[in-house]
This record gives structure tokens, C-alpha cells and sequence, in this order.
């Protein structure tokens, strides 16, 4: 499948400077580490990372609870979140294109044991929780994450998830409900800890590369729209409303994911596009210099695999080709001087200094 006639994605770039975001009183943020930062990387190394997510979130293969990428290439955020009590601590994959919270648990099989990212790796285990409970077929959560029972799931049995990848790669496990540690805003750019209870994926068993990755983390924080992703369970509880922002860092690699609202005069807002599995808005144009392209009309048609997805695991911005070769066309006629040199033999880059 050629991406650029399909859809256009767009990474997830700096929307929020850090020193003009005011939060709303009551947000919940996690501090991100980008998984490249401090690291030498490679255009080839970015767009191969970007190949393998897209033909994720573009695969036909049936994700039982919507779709989500792997450790090794699922995203480029990770954060810190606490789990259980007493908490312990967790690094998992910020994914704004999957659903549900998963970590790797006690027990399981083939899961990681260390990761190249400078973390310390950890095994949650509800049984070490004073909080934790487990989610059964006949609950709420496992009825309307499943849109009914499953066959072969009664009353009693605990409520599985199993989630493929495109690449083969899966991870099984079970449901179980524990309380959530996060630092919430309370004025004045101050945070303090707070807490909550969602149900998210006690991790059993994996294979292919989640159980192989060097660059493992303990799971994936999915920031999805389905209502049993972490940012849905939280709105529904009354703990915030269902806004994220990314504020990041393009120096460091870091930032911050914040819940919730964001006051700030520059700060715009767009309506997403319903009924999507994941974050499409839709393009309205694109101007070079004040000049508007002059695209074909459906070119950024909200349709079926079509639109702009907003994606916060996309190193680069991606465009269909008909607007890739307009956008260029219109870059070197309003500048000229341009010299374009090809970098690492296949792209074409330029430098450019000014507005």
C-alpha cells in the first residue's frame, strides 16, 4: 500500500511552547522522554520507525480493542505513571492511536527483562496491591469494551484482551481495576500527587518482538477514543475533561502530556472528524509564502482512510504526493536560491534561514 495515496499523517510537532501554556487548574501531566533523545538518529532510522507504525495504523489485520503499535515502534514518547498500592513506578509508550492501558505483569511469559532506554524495567503484580481487583466477563467494562460477551467467556471467568500487531507480534492477558498515580496542576504552573481508579491490561504472556525489544517498555499508555482508553475512564470519573495536549520539547526530546483543558490566547482549536478509529482532522489548505496550493479538491477528502491524522507516534509529516510535489514546486518558486542536496541518498533536503 503506497501511504501517500491514502491518508496524510502528521507528526506530533511542538503546538504548545512550554512558557506560554497555562493549564487548568485540576490537570493531570506526565513528563515524557522522547526514545531517540541523546541518540544519534538517521533519516533512514526515522522513516523505517514511521513505516512500520503506519502499516500498523493502516493494517487490516482485526485488533480486537482498535489497534496499538509495539514498544519498539508504537511511539516516540514514553512516561512514568504509578500503579497499585502501595505504587510502584512504570514507564510505558504515550499512543494516541490505542485503546486501552496495558503493563506486563507477574508471571509472564516471555516478557522483557531489560531495555535499552536507560529504564528499569517492572512487572506489575495485582496480588501486591491492596487496590487491585480483577475484571470479569459479566462486568460493565468487559461487556461494552466487546460490545457483548464473548463466546466462552461466562460469569467468573476474568475478562481477556488479546491485541496482534502488524507484524505479527501479540500480547494476552486479563483485566484487572487499580488505582492510578498522577501529579495534577494546582496553580500557578505547581503540581502534587493525586490518584484514581481505571481498568487497564495485566500483560501474560507475549511474543514476537514485545518480548525481544531492546528498546522494551513496561506497556502502553493508549490515549485513544474508545471508552476504554485511560483519558475516556478518567472524564467519565469526573477527574478531567477529555482534552489532551502535547507540550514538547524539541531540544531535550522531553515535554509533558497533559489532561484537560489549556488556556493560552495562541492557542487554536479544531473539531475532529467522527466516527474514527483514530485522531483525523480535516485539511482545509496549505499556504507557502501567503500563496494558497492549488490542490485537487478531494485530496484531503475526511472519507473512508482518508483526512489528516494527528499521530504522536510519527517522527516526520507525511503528505499524498499530489501535495508533497505541489508544496516543493511552490517552495523553490518563491525561492529560488534554493540548492536542494539529497541526504542519505534518497531525500531531498534544503536549508533556509528566515520567514
Amino acid at each position: 500500500m503506497d501511504l501517500r495515496r491514502f491518508v496524510a499523517v502528521l507528526a506530533a510537532v511542538v503546538v504548545l511552547l512550554l512558557d506560554m501554556v497555562s493549564l487548568s487548574f485540576g490537570n493531570i501531566v506526565f513528563d515524557v522522554r522522547h526514545k531517540f533523545a541523546g541518540r544519534e538518529c538517521s533519516l533512514s532510522a526515522l522513516k523505517a520507525h514511521d513505516a512500520l507504525r503506519h502499516r500498523r495504523i493502516l493494517s487490516a489485520v482485526d485488533l480486537p480493542l482498535g489497534g496499538n503499535g509495539h514498544p519498539a515502534d508504537a511511539g516516540l514518547y514514553f512516561a512514568k505513571i504509578g500503579l497499585g498500592n502501595p505504587s510502584n513506578e512504570y514507564y510505558v509508550q504515550v499512543d494516541t492511536g490505542s485503546d486501552i492501558l496495558w503493563v506486563n505483569c507477574a508471571n509472564c511469559k516471555r516478557c522483557p527483562t531489560k531495555s535499552d532506554l536507560g529504564v528499569k524495567l517492572t512487572l506489575y503484580d495485582p496480588k501486591s496491591s491492596d487496590s487491585s481487583s480483577m475484571i470479569y466477563c459479566n462486568d460493565n467494562f468487559c461487556t461494552s469494551t466487546y460490545n457483548g460477551i464473548l463466546p466462552g467467556c461466562t460469569k467468573g471467568v476474568p475478562c481477556q484482551y488479546s491485541v496482534s500487531y502488524g507484524d505479527g507480534s501479540t500480547t494476552t492477558g486479563f483485566f484487572v481495576k487499580d488505582s492510578v498515580n498522577f501529579d495534577r496542576v494546582i496553580g500557578n504552573h505547581q503540581t502534587a500527587s493525586a490518584n484514581g481508579t481505571i481498568i487497564f491490561g495485566c500483560g501474560a504472556q507475549q511474543s514476537g518482538e514485545l518480548g525481544t525489544s531492546s528498546e522494551a517498555v513496561d506497556g502502553i499508555l493508549g490515549f485513544g477514543q474508545a471508552n476504554s482508553s485511560v483519558i475516556s475512564q478518567l472524564a467519565s470519573a469526573g477527574k478531567v475533561k477529555r482534552v489532551f495536549a502535547h507540550c514538547l520539547d524539541n531540544t531535550n526530546g522531553g515535554g509533558i502530556f497533559a489532561i484537560g483543558e489549556v488556556f493560552s490566547p495562541k492557542v487554536n482549536t479544531t473539531p475532529m472528524v467522527p466516527n474514527q478509529p483514530h485522531y483525523n482532522v480535516v485539511m482545509k489548505d496549505i499556504e507557502v509564502g501567503g500563496s494558497v496550493l492549488q490542490l485537487p479538491t478531494d485530496v484531503f477528502d475526511s472519507g473512508d482512510r482518508k483526512g489528516t491524522i494527528i499521530d504522536s507516534g510519527t517522527t516526520l509529516a507525511y503528505f499524498p504526493e499530489v501535495v508533497y510535489e505541489t508544496m516543493m514546486s511552490k517552495i523553490l518558486e518563491q525561492q529560488p536560491g534554493i540548492k536542494l542536496h539529497t541526504i542519505e541518498q534518497q531525500f531531498s533536503c534544503f536549508q533556509y534561514t528566515g520567514k
